[in-house]
């Protein structure tokens, strides 16, 4: 019996399946947390960079926001 639980703690010891899958979900959820910064940082640039592209395409002219006035686009 006892020469089974060594061997069978010897395996336990040896296999890292369960390791490296709480490694990776580690590594996830880090990633998605600087995804989540970044976006929210630079969510008002953002919009404002669409906003302009939109309204270059569309033939008008963009007006940048200017303190709490938020951007524009006139045709």
């Amino acid at each position: 019996m006892r020469s089974f639980l060594s061997a069978f703690a010897t395996r336990l010891c040896r296999d890292q399946r369960g390791a490296t899958a709480v490694e990776y979900g580690i590594m996830v959820s880090l990633i998605a947390v600087v995804i989540i910064v970044a976006v929210t940082l630079l969510g008002g640039t953002l919009t404002d960079t669409f906003t302009q592209v939109q309204c270059s395409v569309s033939g008008g002219t963009f007006t940048a926001r200017a303190g709490d006035v938020a951007a524009s686009c006139a045709p």
